[in-house]
């Protein structure tokens, strides 16, 4: 079987690599999940040009004391020395996975938030405690939105508090797609045009969406996956059972069957779907107050 042959069982198989629940624009969705507040436009902003997908291997049972540990020490502490912590996450279809989101304003910017934290009293109290989780910490893409639309939309005035105890409610989806080196430069004008079309119309609203950013790693003491060409889509369900129900229009329609095909054709290995639920301080943690395009 060929890799291409593969490729499109796989797609047809997994589906949905992406998705999201569309909101009356005149009707924010509150991201702490409580009863419902009016929200200003001018609240939710477009954050971080740069922004880190980070994937951790941990150790057996350990996930979620290193997100209370991190919950508790590490989101304060990065932001006020330039950082932003978007959202921390538990992988639905991995336990021992521990996946985060970290945004800069620009290389520069990243450079010194990094050097500041991990030289700084926070981590020196807490690494060892931190590090004890770990089996692998390197599984690390750095990202830049497709345009400045395409950033995460969010307020970081909602960000819980840190006695919050209660995960939000709802599901959030990334796919990574990893792309044929031949297809990058066009693959986000293909896809607008070629796929969205018909994830809109099985009930998908894509919320974010990054490509690789092809700056050198300027914090080499925290390994990034350089020579990859990703591209990578955010969406949100309200809950597992409407990601299936997104799944399942797609499994019927064959005007998708026949698109993955092309899609297969621009990809050179598997897409990595994630289902990922917030943690209780999550700043990412639920569909987005309007719909973008």
């Amino acid at each position: 079987m060929t890799l291409r042959t593969t490729l499109i069982i796989a797609l047809i198989v997994v589906l949905g690599p992406w998705a999201g629940r569309s909101y009356p624009e005149d009707r924010p969705m509150n991201q702490n999940s409580l009863p419902a507040q009016p929200a200003r436009a001018a609240e939710f902003e477009s954050l971080s040009p740069v922004v880190e997908l980070r994937q951790y291997t941990l150790h057996p049972g350990q996930r979620d004391a290193l997100i209370d540990l991190f919950e508790r020490e590490f989101i304060e502490s990065q932001e006020a020395l330039g950082a932003r912590v978007i959202g921390e996450f538990r992988d639905l279809d991995n336990p021992d996975l521990f996946v985060w989101l970290r945004g800069f304003e620009d290389m520069t910017t990243r450079a010194r938030a990094l050097t500041d934290f991990y030289s700084g009293p926070t981590w020196k109290a807490h690494s060892q405690a931190a590090n004890a989780t770990m089996v692998d910490s390197d599984n690390v893409l750095l990202l830049r939105p497709v345009r400045p639309a395409s950033a995460f939309l969010l307020s970081p005035s909602l960000r819980p508090a840190p006695s919050t105890m209660h995960a939000p409610a709802g599901l959030i989806v990334a796919t990574i797609y990893y792309l044929r080196t031949s297809a990058a430069g066009d693959f986000p004008d293909w896809f607008d045009e070629s796929l969205q079309p018909l994830l809109r119309d099985a009930g998908a609203v894509p919320f974010a969406a990054f490509v690789t950013e092809p700056s050198p790693n300027n914090f080499p003491r925290l390994p990034v996956r350089e020579g990859e060409n990703v591209f990578v889509w955010f969406g949100c369900f309200e809950n597992q059972a409407a990601y299936e129900r997104h799944a399942a229009a797609l499994t019927r329609s064959a005007t998708w069957r026949e698109q993955t095909t092309q899609l297969a054709s621009r990809l050179r290995n598997l897409p990595e779907v994630h289902r990922l639920t917030p943690a209780a301080r999550s700043l990412l943690r639920t569909c987005l107050p309007t719909a973008r395009r």
